[in-house]
């Protein structure tokens, strides 16, 4: 059996102002191999002030975080920043690493099967669509203000918010997915009865697209939550809806699974 040949390719400056600020690369990394295969190309683009380097001590820790990301097998491609002046006379620094990364995705795609593009900046549909033309499948993964035509472009789209450990949730004490930890999900039932259920993912898994939790292999678990236990921001004649994710408590009775202390995280 021919193993698919895998790319992920990074835009970390558009992720880290979008709400993915703090990603665990490792994580990322297992997600995105997570069907197996050959995991060939692990691209990261990053803005970086030289002259920064030169002044700040504190800012020349970002070398040794480009040193970890190459510790997890990722290409760093630093783009330096450009310094301009405006019309008021106002410095400022810009470094656009999206050419760079277009253009390595059209050539290093001739010798991928599968790309996961983690980015949320719709210049990328046209390049999606190129890579989709060459036979490539392409999954896009982001936090916030994602372009909404570049999510239905791609061939799969997942919220980095749902992928356990991916976007770390600092209040929890137990592993995610465990009762009493706090999790990421969305409301894929409501009811006029004033309750409903919330889907999340308890593990990466090869089976994501099980999203009927009542299958023995599927990698998500259903939650019930009441109204009364939903954020007051939450727009109840929305529900259900996948383009709103809720973050909570995990809790159980002798009925299952239930949320508590309900926030309301994003709406796409």
């Amino acid at each position: 059996m021919v193993e698919a040949k895998i790319g992920i390719f990074v835009d970390a400056e558009n992720i880290a102002r979008n709400g993915g600020y703090g990603m665990q690369y490792d994580i990322l990394r297992q997600f995105g191999y997570r069907n197996g295969g050959l995991l060939l190309r692990q691209n990261v683009y990053l803005a970086i002030d030289r002259d920064r380097l030169r002044t700040d001590p504190t800012y020349r820790r970002t070398l040794e975080y480009h040193s970890i990301l190459r510790d997890l097998g990722f290409k760093v491609n630093e783009k330096p920043v450009q310094w301009h002046m405006d019309s008021l006379g106002e410095r400022y620094g810009k470094a656009n690493a999206d050419l760079d990364m277009a253009v390595d995705l059209l050539l290093q795609s001739e010798n991928l099967d599968q790309i996961l593009l983690v980015t949320g900046d719709g210049d990328f549909i046209n390049v999606v669509r190129a890579l989709q033309n060459k036979g490539c499948r392409v999954e896009v993964l982001g936090f916030q203000n994602v372009s909404r035509d570049l999510r239905r472009e791609a061939d799969f789209f997942i919220s980095g918010y749902i992928i356990p450990g991916l976007l770390p949730v600092e209040t929890s004490e137990r592993p995610w997915g465990e009762v009493g930890s706090r999790v990421r999900g969305v409301c894929y039932s409501w009811t006029e009865k004033k309750y409903g259920f919330i889907r999340f993912l308890k593990e990466i898994s090869t089976n994501l697209w099980i999203t009927d939790t009542r299958h023995p292999m599927s990698p998500y678990r259903s939650v019930f939550v009441l109204e009364t236990d939903l954020p007051v921001d939450c727009d109840i004649n929305r529900l259900p809806s996948r383009d709103i994710v809720f973050e909570f408590d995990l809790d159980e009775n002798e009925k299952g699974l239930i949320a508590r202390d309900v926030r309301l995280v994003h709406v796409y």
